[in-house]
């Protein structure tokens, strides 16, 4: 019962579609006229264009001259720059990157600490690789250079710029990272 209920629902909403459609059918040709009626009242005002100028191209004449903005030529002027405002920088500048140079501390981990020949080195882990590393050498990206390794830390010399952008030296350390599971 409750099925022929349905259908006699869905039978009595298609009636009243339909009949709502068929009453609009006399409004639709009003609405024609209507848009007609306002279509032959608009007059299109548009603006003639101008004629297109004629291009006349300039011939490049500095061609062989020095490219303002290479990279090699940018690279030495900073260089001179540095320099001449500050010799803590300029050293660092001059000398070839060591590998962990390329890494922010924050990814260095101090995994372990042994003496090799009487001198202390340390163990590093970056990227699950380790590197073994001794006093002198760089690591980081602010110049920093290790200046002690203890048993439990390794502290470094960093090159920084301050907020009024002036360079300065800063201490850090890498502290010995215990194991965690």
């Amino acid at each position: 019962m409750t099925r022929l209920l349905r259908h006699a629902a869905l039978l009595l909403a298609a009636t009243c579609a339909l009949g709502g459609l068929a009453g609009c059918a006399g409004d639709l040709d009003e609405l024609q006229q209507w848009i007609e009626a306002k279509r032959r009242e608009v007059k299109p005002n548009v603006p003639k264009l101008e004629a297109p100028k004629k291009f006349e191209p300039e011939p490049y004449m500095m061609a062989q001259a020095v490219d303002p903005f290479s990279p090699q030529k940018l690279a030495v002027a900073l260089k001179q720059e540095v320099r001449q405002l500050n010799p803590l920088l300029a050293s660092e500048l001059n000398r070839r990157k060591e590998p962990l140079e390329a890494y922010p501390l924050d990814n260095m981990t101090m995994v372990g600490s042994f003496s090799r020949g009487g001198k202390p080195h340390a163990l590093l882990r970056v990227d699950n690789l380790l590197y073994q590393v001794k006093v002198g050498d760089y690591l980081g990206q602010n110049y920093g250079r290790i200046t002690q390794i203890g048993e439990t830390e390794l502290s470094l010399r960093e090159v920084v710029q301050d907020a009024a952008g002036e360079w300065t030296e800063r201490v850090g350390t890498l502290q010995l990272q215990e194991k965690t599971r």
